[in-house]
């Protein structure tokens, strides 16, 4: 962080602050999800899969809020679409794959896991309608922006609905041989100073992310498309990366789901709706909820195979591999733009 800071004000390279800005998000997304692990097993897999979600989703939110003042919304609207992506198939990919290869066959807890992918599925669902308006020429393309709200408001309702349910604590899962659950944990004091902390400190990272974006785009060639569906996705949602892998390494794989997938969970029904209503508030480049085809196209992909994965509530290596390759396949379509 400290190298971020001096890149930011010194002058320097782009590539070398925009990459120091990068580790500094990814590194305090880390701090976030080390500190709600710290307090995971006090209230449950699910709880603990909203507040990780919640907080490690914080450093995206400051930057999507950045790159909106600095009239980047193509990049914000890849860069969400591009979380959802990253967290179904990329990190729920790995964590199949090193979890299976380390332990075989993992259960994700099947009522859980089902009313989870549902509520996704149809969430995302909404989250394109206004798209799917845009794209058949129906009369509400003409009032994308009120649409665009109507659809944000009505999402935020369905998650405050649906929040209780989700914070049930649920069954402890079953403690892996060789594991110690009795080792030392954080004073609750100190994980949530540290997630306090970390949130404040995202506020100025995500600025000094998004004034080197800019240039380092430039410098690259890199379109703004990939830079928001892979490169900023990535950087924003590093706390998914890490510990979903982690848990799913250590046999907590019903922890492992519940965080990897409540991320993209909240990015459709809190985090996207948001920042619609936000980019207006505060007088920044206003962002509606019409996205391109491609990404539409894509999104879809990956919300269907997740569920068709997941639904049975069990996890192997092979499902991680595929959901990985065709990570892989769509990041190289947006490559050129």
């Amino acid at each position: 962080m400290v190298l971020a800071a001096i890149t930011r004000f010194a002058a320097g390279g782009v590539v070398v602050a925009f990459l120091c800005a990068a580790l500094a998000v990814a590194l305090l997304a880390s701090l976030v999800g080390r500190s709600v692990e710290q307090l995971g097993d006090r209230f449950g897999p699910g709880a603990t899969g909203v507040l990780q979600s919640a907080l490690g989703n914080l450093p995206e939110l400051f930057i999507a809020l950045f790159a909106l003042r600095a009239g980047l919304v193509e990049v914000v609207q890849a860069a969400l679409i591009g979380s959802i992506l990253a967290n179904l198939l990329l990190v729920l990919g790995l964590c199949f794959l090193v979890g299976g290869l380390k332990h075989g066959t993992q259960k994700l807890g099947s009522g859980r896991a089902r009313s989870t992918i549902v509520l996704m599925v149809l969430s995302v669902a909404a989250l394109v309608l206004p798209s799917l308006a845009q794209f058949v020429h129906a009369p509400a393309s003409k009032h994308e922006s009120t649409l665009s709200l109507i659809v944000s408001v009505i999402l935020l309702l369905l998650f405050v609905l649906t929040l209780p349910a989700s914070l049930r604590k649920g069954a402890v899962e079953p403690v892996e041989e060789g594991m110690h659950p009795d080792a030392p944990r954080w004073p609750i004091a100190l994980a949530l100073g540290l997630l306090a902390t970390a949130a404040v400190l995202a506020a100025f990272v995500s600025d000094w992310f998004v004034y080197a974006l800019e240039p380092a785009m430039q410098t690259l060639h890199i379109s703004e498309a990939f830079a928001g569906l892979v490169i900023v996705a990535i950087a924003g949602n590093a706390v998914e990366n890490v510990v979903g892998v982690q848990l799913a390494a250590r046999n907590r794989s019903e922890y492992a789901f519940s965080v990897v997938i409540n991320s993209p969970l909240q990015i459709a029904l809190v985090l996207a709706p948001a920042l619609v209503i936000l980019s207006q508030v505060l007088g920044f480049t206003a962002l509606t909820l019409v996205f391109s085809p491609m990404l539409i196209v894509s999104v879809a992909i990956a919300v269907i195979l997740s569920a068709f994965i997941t639904f049975d509530g069990e996890s192997n290596w092979i499902e991680g591999v595929a959901l990985i390759a065709v990570y892989a396949i769509i990041a190289s379509t947006f490559w050129w733009g």
